[in-house]
């Protein structure tokens, strides 16, 4: 049988502009099974899962559920949850850590704060992380060590199930403690596919060398250009755009691009990429269906994604 991610590989689907889009992210260690709405179908309260992807989704951030690799336990209630914030803006980009005794705790994270840091310019939602998180009474330090979160969430996709897992099995000796098994990250039929924090930079299809050089790029600040699907921190069209700049400056910084993007019809984008040196590059964005048809899911009937196709503008 041809899987999701069998046929996208096969028909050459490009990856760029295929990330989730988020601002910032918390993610919450969460044993025992998930369902294929992870936050309201795990031994998480249903209640506290629905708030926390309410908000998320109201202040431009994303939640994701964690686990430990190798067997882990289904521990309906377990002593402490690890937990973490990150920030994903370029100039901005910072990550907290620690741990939470109690998770109902996390209703008291002033979530409008995040969303308005998250648009008040490069360093504005990185200062606001340490006030939420206190004012909330969560005791998060600041981690300088990147966290890779690979999707394994089999109850929503099987491509993710098996080669998420696959690739947590190569890595896991050599990443101990930052590689994490996560829920739903999209874009399945890019499986495996992963997330590494704080930057948000998305990438799919991955293989264990990919995945080990990008966390060792990571850690000194460079990027990682091979199955590269987007910094969540953008738009999809601003995605896209970024890419496509990336593919052509040569040797970047993580932090090195920002991206403004202007619409200019439906399915139309301008996209002005900025260098922090100083050097720009401007890009028309569309949105172009992708053909022939192809399962976005396994399981699923066969149809026709968008792409979004950067092209300098002449």
């Amino acid at each position: 049988m041809t899987t999701c991610s069998d046929a996208s590989r096969d028909l050459g689907e490009p990856l760029a502009g295929t990330a989730p889009v988020a601002a910032w992210w918390l993610v919450l260690e969460q044993p025992g099974p998930w369902g294929a709405k992870a936050l309201t179908q795990s031994h998480l309260d249903p209640a506290l899962g629905a708030e926390l992807d309410t908000a998320a989704g109201r202040h431009g951030g994303r939640v994701a559920l964690v686990r430990r690799p190798r067997r882990h336990p289904d521990t309906r209630h377990p002593a402490s949850h690890r937990v973490w914030l990150a920030a994903t803006r370029p100039g901005g980009t910072r990550l907290l850590g620690g741990w939470v005794e109690d998770v109902s705790m996390l209703r008291d994270v002033n979530w409008s704060a995040l969303g308005d840091g998250a648009g008040g310019g490069s360093g504005g939602l990185a200062g606001e992380l340490h006030t939420v998180a206190a004012e909330a009474g969560l005791s998060l330090r600041p981690e300088a060590e990147p966290i890779l979160l690979v999707c394994t969430n089999g109850r929503r996709d099987a491509c993710c199930a098996v080669q998420g897992r696959q690739l947590i099995h190569d890595v896991r000796d050599d990443l101990l403690g930052r590689v994490w098994e996560t829920t739903h990250l999209g874009g399945h039929r890019f499986a495996p596919t992963a997330v590494l924090l704080p930057h948000g930079v998305v990438y799919g299809r991955l293989d264990d060398k990919s995945a080990l050089q990008l966390v060792e790029s990571a850690r000194v600040g460079r990027f990682h250009g091979d199955h590269y699907r987007g910094r969540s921190t953008f738009s999809r069209p601003g995605q896209a755009a970024e890419a496509a700049v990336r593919r052509v400056a040569g040797d970047t910084g993580l932090d090195d691009l920002d991206v403004t993007v202007t619409p200019l019809a439906p399915g139309e984008w301008d996209a002005v990429v900025e260098h922090r040196d100083g050097r720009t590059w401007t890009l028309q964005v569309r949105a172009e269906q992708q053909h022939p048809a192809r399962p976005e899911s396994c399981g699923k009937p066969a149809g026709t994604p968008v792409a979004y196709v950067a092209r300098p503008r002449g």
